[in-house]
């Protein structure tokens, strides 16, 4: 069963197909070359290693204990431009998201494009409570060795822009259980980044507890302008996977230009076969694959005409 999910992103030139399989399947390869997800398994060590400063090692602002609370409003030390608003203000709120205008104490997810009005960053947008367990925390950075990491990170995603970071702001979800679900832990961050009329946003996740709430991981703009849904994070289910997918082949870890600008990450292109194989080598029930480029299509159809000349 196919269902387009159509990505309105600068910088993507693909739709994504999503591709629900019988789990009598076991393996997928894809044999073209396609616009895709890394799926790639990886330990602990490399979750910390993913993960910006937080807590007491970062000297984090700690949002109060309460279910379904945030942040007051946070003065932004260099603003950020979010296509083609500029922002001096933010709200973390501990339901997994940053909104910029008014805090919000909403567990439901809008469901992107919510054609809204107003403008959303979804680190994990679902119903945590972090009065039972985890911290949420934030911080923000104008100079030091986490401007430099930044600078690194985006130049490496993003290579053809000669970027250097000049305002991190690092929003961190750490161990926070879900609402009625007390045993649970969910760990990820939401990084901006800006430097010169550049901004950016990193998503890391670490490890992410399946859940039956509602779930949403992306962002959406006023009325919808611009989106994206991070494949399969709308699964409660499933959401657990995104410690392991990426579009820059770095496991767990998601990058967005959002200036407005046009150019794309590198990581999006990936040239060789890939497996998507679960544990005890049952598929996935939602496979994530993206329609190869109009370039694909042209080369087929020089290799029909080249086909029907020879047999003429």
């Amino acid at each position: 069963m196919l269902s387009d999910y159509r990505r309105r992103t600068p910088g993507f030139i693909s739709d994504i197909i999503i591709m629900r399989l019988s789990p009598v399947s076991q393996h997928l390869l894809v044999f073209i070359s396609v616009l895709s997800l890394e799926i790639i398994t990886w330990t602990n060590s490399a979750v910390s290693a993913l993960f910006y400063p937080f807590g007491s090692a970062g000297g984090d602002t700690i949002n109060t204990a309460v279910d379904d609370g945030s942040s007051s409003v946070i003065q932004l030390l260099s603003p950020f431009l979010f296509f083609g608003r500029t922002y001096q203000q933010i709200y973390v709120n501990n339901n997994g998201h940053l909104t910029f205008n008014q805090l919000s104490s909403a567990y439901i997810p809008y469901s992107f494009p919510a054609r809204g009005s107003q403008d959303i960053i979804a680190g994990l947008w679902t119903n945590l409570d972090n009065s039972v367990r985890g911290v949420v925390s934030y911080h923000q950075y104008t100079s030091g060795n986490v401007l430099t990491r930044a600078t690194r990170d985006i130049n490496t995603h993003f290579p053809n822009l000669s970027f250097t970071a000049s305002w991190v702001f690092v929003a961190t979800w750490d161990k926070v259980a879900y609402y009625s679900l007390t045993n649970t832990e969910t760990s990820f961050q939401v990084v901006l980044i800006s430097g010169r009329n550049f901004s950016f946003i990193l998503m890391n996740y670490g490890d992410i507890a399946v859940t039956r709430h509602l779930v949403q991981a992306g962002y959406d703009t006023v009325s919808s302008t611009h989106y994206f849904v991070i494949p399969g994070s709308n699964n409660g289910s499933f959401i657990s996977n995104l410690r392991n997918s990426s579009n820059v082949n770095v496991p767990g870890r998601w990058a967005f230009r959002v200036d407005g600008g046009s150019k794309s990450n590198k990581g999006n292109l990936i040239t060789h076969y890939h497996q998507f194989v679960h544990h005890h080598n049952v598929l996935y029930p939602e496979i994530i694959l993206l329609r190869w480029p109009r370039e694909l299509n042209a080369q087929k159809k020089k290799k029909q005409i080249k086909k029907t000349s020879s047999s003429v």
